[in-house]
């Protein structure tokens, strides 16, 4: 299970740093998206880091 929290957090951690960095116009990757330069992206990518980071926080506290 504590591995499970980890990659969990870990995937979500990757997909809002992308999220927010699209919605920041900072990463222009793939050219087709949907969320380039487009504000709300920040907030949700925002989001998913946090979330990311509270999985991977609870990952490391848990015992085996």
């Amino acid at each position: 299970m504590k591995r499970a929290f980890f990659a969990a957090g870990f995937a979500l951690l990757a997909m809002g740093l992308l999220f927010a960095l699209q919605g920041a116009g900072i990463v222009h990757w793939p050219r087709e998206s949907f969320m380039l330069d487009q504000r709300p992206w920040i907030w949700r990518g925002i989001f998913l880091i946090l979330m990311g980071l509270a999985l991977v926080f609870t990952a490391r506290r848990r015992r085996r």
